[in-house]
């Protein structure tokens, strides 16, 4: 019998349950200062959102029975260590004060504890990656690969010649879409697929987390009930596709937000802003971005049967469009 949707997803709680477990034993050291700083963003909360495509893809090998479920802890492991240690380095880079609801490791400690503590984890995934076999330890290190050189991107801006939002889009593949294009590739693998389906997997998993990147951005313009500080981007001057579509078309009845957004918005214009943003075309045009993406990753499973699995990828892609709501 074919599993079902609630068996999925009663195997895919059970396995977000280990990869919690497994994901605190990989931090463990006799060192308690550096296992206490390394818990610290763990312990603080995530929404875990990256092991889940590792483990959505990872249940389309269920009704087959080729589903390597300690490979799949594993791997999602892997890629939540990689991801909480982004957000030690970015956090510095960014001078950030608050992290899931928490002071920063940074504020709590210092710029060096922060960055080390982030190599540190880096490390402990670097040992696991070495248990998944070599190509996984390839494709780990072109993930790496990637997310550094979007932070990079993010940090220099574009190049002469190079449009904003192509920047944008550019930077949001590496720092953002790479770590999700991963998640779904080796829950692909470790679900036993063929080579073909596995590249779709991939290519879906990309398109999927540039709409997730691109709906968060909108959190901070569109959504009173997103938990989201609103303005956030604003504040600290971060360039979203709302604002540089606002730039891009530089219309003349745009002259006063334009002249918010040529720097940070200082806080008592934030709501004067965020009230323009929320009525131009641009936000729309941004939220059509979304769904234009979230089109591209559920046509990447097109050709796989109707199994609970693939109904949970769409879903995923389902709700990122919601989410601009």
């Amino acid at each position: 019998m074919p599993v079902t949707d609630e068996q999925l997803h009663d195997w895919i709680s059970d396995l977000s349950h280990r990869v919690e477990s497994r994901l605190l034993e990989t931090v463990r050291t006799p060192n308690s200062f550096v296992e206490e700083a390394a818990r610290y963003l763990v312990d603080a909360g995530g929404k875990m959102f990256r092991p889940a495509f590792v483990l959505a893809a990872g249940g389309l090998g269920l009704d087959t029975g080729t589903s390597d479920e300690d490979s799949l802890v594993s791997a999602a492991v892997v890629v939540e260590l990689t991801h909480v240690a982004s957000l030690y380095h970015d956090d510095v880079m960014d001078e950030a004060v608050l992290r899931r609801g928490a002071p920063t490791a940074h504020t709590k400690w210092d710029n060096s504890v922060a960055i080390m503590v982030g190599d540190y984890m880096l490390a402990q995934a670097s040992i696991l990656s070495a248990t998944l076999g070599t190509d996984f330890v390839a494709y780990q290190g072109l993930t790496l690969s990637r997310l550094v050189q979007g932070q990079i991107a993010e940090m220099r801006g574009p190049d002469t010649g190079i449009d904003e939002i192509t920047h944008h889009l550019d930077v949001i593949r590496g720092k953002t879409a790479a770590l999700i294009n991963a998640a779904a590739r080796y829950g692909a693998t470790f679900a036993g697929l063929e080579a073909d389906r596995i590249e779709a997997l991939t290519t879906y998993g990309e398109n999927v987390g540039i709409a997730f990147q691109l709906a968060d951005d909108l959190l901070d313009i569109a959504s009173s009930n997103s938990g989201k500080v609103q303005g956030t981007d604003l504040r600290e001057g971060v360039p979203t596709l709302t604002t540089l579509l606002v730039k891009a078309h530089a219309r003349s009845e745009d002259a006063r937000l334009l002249e918010l957004l040529r720097s940070p918005v200082p806080e008592e214009e934030i709501p004067e802003a965020l009230a323009l943003l929320r009525v131009h075309p641009a936000l729309a045009e941004a939220k059509d971005e979304v769904r234009q993406w979230a089109k591209k990753a559920e046509a990447c499973l097109d050709g796989f049967p109707d199994v609970a699995a693939t109904r949970a990828l769409r879903m995923l892609c389902e709700q990122a469009v919601e989410r601009t709501k």
